[in-house]
């Protein structure tokens, strides 16, 4: 059988085989590249599960551990916080022993008349509850200061963190400024823990204030609250507050007064009424809007509260009393005042309406004075046995506190101290009718002569004494002072109470020495106590409030007499003159028979003019705190308006009275001295001077005269 021949087409199926075989062979290589592409991807991600796996698990961990952590510390927290909690609830006393907690007792000051006007000290008005209190006093106080207090179980986070956003807001420390805390939590502040910092504090505040909300129901806090407030003044409770600014009780406050009231609790002192009663209103007008806002006022009722905002009673807006307050605490035994934890009632010689007047008739006066002047001024009203009535220590009346230009300046006083000088002499043998000569004087002193000067520069030649004083003569002065001895004019000026130095120089006649205004109003009151001393006083007795008793009174069996009543007299007449015809003219009161004395300064740096009628003494003092040059002013000048003012307000209901009753016996005496001093004038170049005697010098010249 022939063979057939192979077809040429063979090498198709071979070439196809081939063709398959390159397709079957190309996936196996790709195959083999695959393996090792995935061999990588397989360690990437066993490494990378392997990483998260180990991340996992440290989370995991760490969670665990955290959890752990944190868990425990909350349980150690919670348990601290219990215990704490547990331990200062039992510490906690009853609730009514937490009212009142001064270390001190409080200071109540009655005028004259029995009234209040001035309180010092810690004053506590007595205990007022949530339940009797105003309702808008307690609405105010809420609205304020803890809206939620009703609902929280003594503090509340909220409050805390939101207090603690707005302090890292305005670039404080986390517990600097805003505390977020709770009536509860400021109640545990005040009572035991005001003194340690703010950060330990806040830690303490919060068991102890859940303790309180355990121990007391929210009602007996809320009293505590009360009653516990320091709400400036002095004032400790808002019941003490109430009475104290606007003379009413907590349980009678209107919403104005309540939101003012409500608005001392942040700033007791600077939103103080009394020091700044523009800032105390501003701020109960928002505490109102805040009232109104939170629905314990309506929208009326806001608008009237703001309309009219609260004002304070007279006695709070009288400023507590101010200088003579101040005087009086300062004259009070201090184992009484001070150191005695009882309240205290003080009975003063205070009138309210004297110091009215008073403060009036500064004013007035000092109307005149150039706007921004610097000048000051002191005035004392006093009773001739030495009672104090009014007392104005500065321009600024009424502020408590300050320094008192009527008791702590010491000051030169001029020609006001003559009726010493005056004094002394009569005392010792001299007349209010003995003419000297007013002539140049020349005194030996250490580093030479003394050579003093009037006023005018001039010199009259023979004069009587109610002349020389009237016309405040120096060197007539200064020959007396140096006849009877500087010694004794010391002695006198001190037994009616000038208590200050008084160099023994002969200047002393000229008020060279210091003295108070109180010192030397004293004095002059000797004068019109018919030479009898009259030691100022203002306090009356002090008792234990609540006693009967009297733990003090006022000892009147310290006066002594220190000129006789004829010498008294006498220098009353003299004094008198300086009013109706010398340099105290403007002072004159018309029908009232009035005597008193002006004082200038050498230098002019201090002007006084003290004086008296038969009811009181006077006494005023003007000048500058730096001790600088008055400019025209004299103390015949401002100084007698002021006392004239002063004089004529307190003696509006007072039927007029003598000073003196053989006042025109005095007067036709001193005619015949001043025609001794006429004919002394005419026959001075014949060497005629006249004697102490009058009568005698009058019977001698006439002869001369005549023959």
């Amino acid at each position: 059988m022939v063979k057939k021949p192979k077809e040429r087409n063979i090498l198709v199926a071979p070439n196809r085989n081939l063709s398959k075989k390159k397709k079957i062979n190309k996936p196996a290589l790709k195959s083999k590249r695959n393996t090792k592409s995935n061999k990588s991807y397989s360690l990437i991600s066993s490494f990378k599960n392997f990483v998260t796996n180990i991340i996992k698990s440290i989370l995991n961990l760490t969670f665990k551990l955290l959890f752990w952590v944190i868990f425990r510390i909350i349980i150690v927290v919670f348990l601290i916080l219990s215990l704490s909690t547990l331990y200062y609830f039992s510490t906690l006393p009853e609730a009514s022993f937490l009212m009142d907690d001064r270390q001190k007792g409080s200071v109540t000051m009655l005028d004259a008349k029995g009234d209040v006007f001035a309180w010092r000290g810690d004053q506590f008005g007595g205990k007022v509850s949530s339940v009797n209190v105003s309702p808008y006093l307690k609405n105010a106080i809420i609205a304020t200061e803890d809206r939620r207090f009703y609902s929280h179980w003594g503090i509340s986070p909220r409050g805390i963190l939101g207090a603690i956003r707005i302090n890292i807001r305005e670039g404080r420390k986390p517990w600097q400024g805003n505390g977020g805390s709770t009536i509860t939590q400021q109640l545990a502040k005040r009572i035991y823990f005001e003194k340690i910092s703010s950060f330990e504090r806040k830690i303490k505040e919060v068991p102890m204030s859940i303790a309180m909300e355990l121990k007391y129901s929210k009602d007996e806090i809320f009293t505590i609250y009360l009653n516990r407030a320091f709400l400036g003044s002095g004032a400790y409770g808002f019941e003490a507050a109430s009475q104290r600014y606007f003379g009413k009780s907590a349980r009678e406050v209107n919403p104005a007064e309540a939101a003012m009231l409500a608005g001392l609790l942040k700033a007791p002192s600077a939103s103080n009424p009394i020091r700044n009663l523009g800032r105390a209103q501003s701020r109960g007008s928002l505490i109102i809007s805040l009232m109104e806002d939170q629905g314990y006022l309506t929208r009326a009722q806001a608008i009237n509260a703001k309309n009219n905002p609260a004002r304070l009673s007279q006695t709070a807006a009288d400023k507590a009393g101010g200088y003579f307050a101040d005087w009086v605490l300062g004259s009070a035994p201090e184992f009484i005042i001070k150191d005695a934890n009882a309240d205290v009632i003080i009975k003063t010689t205070f009138d309210k309406d004297i110091q009215l007047a008073a403060e009036q008739s500064l004013d007035i006066v000092f109307q005149k004075l150039k706007p921004g002047s610097e000048v000051q001024a002191g005035i004392i009203v006093m009773s001739p046995d030495g009672a104090v009535r009014a007392m104005v220590g500065g321009r600024k009346t009424g502020l408590a506190g300050s320094f008192n230009r009527a008791t702590q300046a010491l000051r030169q006083t001029g020609s006001a101290f003559k009726p010493m000088v005056y004094a002394a002499a009569l005392e010792n043998g001299f007349k209010y009718n003995n003419i000297v000569l007013d002539e140049p004087i020349f005194i030996e002193v250490p580093g030479g002569v003394y050579e003093p000067q009037n006023y005018s520069k001039t010199f009259d030649g023979s004069i009587n004494l109610t002349k020389a004083l009237a016309k405040s003569t120096n060197t007539v002065a200064i020959k007396i002072s140096e006849e009877i001895g500087r010694s004794r004019v010391k002695a006198i000026a001190n037994d009616f109470g000038i208590k200050s130095n008084i160099p023994l120089v002969p200047s002393m006649a000229l008020g060279t020495a210091e003295s108070t205004l109180l010192e030397i109003t004293g004095a002059y009151a000797g004068i019109l106590n018919k030479g009898i001393s009259s030691i100022p006083y203002g306090l009356s007795s002090i008792k234990i409030q609540g006693d009967s008793d009297s733990l003090l009174n006022h000892d009147m069996n310290t006066s002594l007499r220190v000129i006789n009543e004829n010498a008294a007299n006498q220098l009353t007449f003299m004094m008198m003159q300086v009013i109706r015809s010398g340099t105290g003219i403007r002072a004159d009161l018309g029908e009232r028979q009035a005597a008193g004395k002006t004082g200038t300064t050498q230098g002019a740096r201090d002007a006084w003019f003290i004086g008296f009628t038969a009811d009181y003494v006077v006494g005023v003092w003007m000048g500058y705190d730096d001790n600088r040059k008055l400019t025209g002013v004299t103390g015949g000048g401002m100084p007698a308006d002021i006392w004239r003012e002063t004089m004529l307000r307190i003696h509006e209901n007072i039927p007029l009275k003598n000073l003196i009753i053989d006042e025109n016996k005095l007067i036709n005496e001193l005619e015949t001295a001043n025609g001794v001093e006429f004919i002394n004038r005419i026959f001075k170049g014949l060497g005629h001077k006249a004697k102490k005697n009058s009568d005698n010098d009058f019977k001698s010249l006439l002869k001369n005269l005549f023959n």
